[in-house]
């Protein structure tokens, strides 16, 4: 099964939600499978089906909404949506995690294409942004969450899930210690939209106290932010296949690649670059690449990785 991520630019206009009304209840009893994705439709994780995916992921919804595609008949498949709940309900609301079991909700497979599930989608204000193709090690969900629930607070989708504790929110995400000043102005900036905000308040926290990592990382993922507000994806895409030669091309998709959650992608751009140029073209690209080493975390195993190439580039 392929676990390659998807380009935005692939989903665009292919997704066709407006087939998927929700039809006239049926007499009687409702069926359990009803029950669940209508009495979960307040909590962290809930089931879709063909009759309510519509108004799930719409865009009116005011959080943001991951949406996973699975099948029963694939064991791995069911073991990455547990995987994926449980990351959920740590983050106690910020977003909803709706599942789709296809073999129950053919309407909804043939709507978004997939070849294979697991496949996974974000919703922000009913626009589906693809994730990733297959299953996914936790630590790598995490990473993209984080850039899906960046890229909200970009777009103002800042709500919260009703009946989050219910929904069985870990009982330590309520206890969090709160952020030290700098980094609470800075993630409040970033909810309001202020990037500048943000960066100048990361810039402080770091003046103060240069060992901060987390400051040096949070500066680094509102710097692609800001780099990335307004960027056409089919525009730039295509000047960086007009000439792979052409470093700030690359550093432009490299850096929305990233902020895609294809951070594989992003790395590999910006070593292959580095092999094709040279002098301050090659020295640029590899100063860009450390730093979306540090938007992702140096400690991220991807950029051990990444590190490896890069050294074999060079050299």
């Amino acid at each position: 099964m392929s676990h390659q991520p998807f380009t935005a630019a692939a989903l665009r206009g292919a997704v066709d939600l407006s087939s998927l009304k929700r039809p006239a209840p049926p007499a009687g009893p409702a069926s359990s499978a009803d029950a669940t994705s209508t009495a979960g439709a307040s909590g962290v994780v809930i089931e879709g089906t063909d009759a309510s995916i519509g108004e799930l992921v719409g865009p009116t919804v005011p959080y943001p909404v991951v949406m996973v595609l699975w099948s029963p008949r694939l064991k791995e498949s069911a073991d990455f949506v547990a995987t994926f709940g449980a990351v959920a309900r740590r983050y106690a609301g910020r977003f909803q995690l709706v599942t789709v079991n296809v073999d129950a909700n053919p309407a909804i497979l043939q709507a978004f294409q997939v070849q294979a599930v697991p496949v996974s989608f974000a919703f922000l204000q009913g626009q589906p942004v693809p994730l990733f193709e297959g299953v996914q090690p936790e630590a790598q969900i995490t990473g993209v969450i984080d850039q899906v629930l960046a890229l909200a607070a970009q777009h103002g989708v800042t709500g919260t899930v009703a009946g989050a504790d219910a929904a069985g929110a870990a009982p330590e995400a309520a206890e969090e210690p709160p952020l030290p000043p700098l980094h609470q102005q800075a993630f409040d900036a970033i909810e309001a939209g202020d990037l500048d905000a943000a960066a100048a308040a990361y810039r402080e926290a770091l003046a103060q106290s240069p060992a901060d990592t987390d400051a040096k990382l949070g500066l680094a993922q509102v710097g692609l932010l800001q780099r990335t507000a307004g960027v056409d994806l089919q525009a730039a895409r295509a000047a960086a296949a007009a000439d792979p030669a052409d470093v700030d091309a690359q550093i432009v998709v490299a850096d929305l690649d990233l902020l895609g959650g294809h951070v594989e992608d992003a790395f590999v751009r910006l070593i292959d670059t580095v092999r094709i140029t040279a002098d301050a073209d090659r020295n640029k690209a590899r100063e860009h690449l450390v730093e979306l080493f540090e938007v992702i975390g140096t400690g991220d195993e991807r950029v051990a990785k990444a590190r490896k190439s890069l050294m074999s580039a060079l050299f």
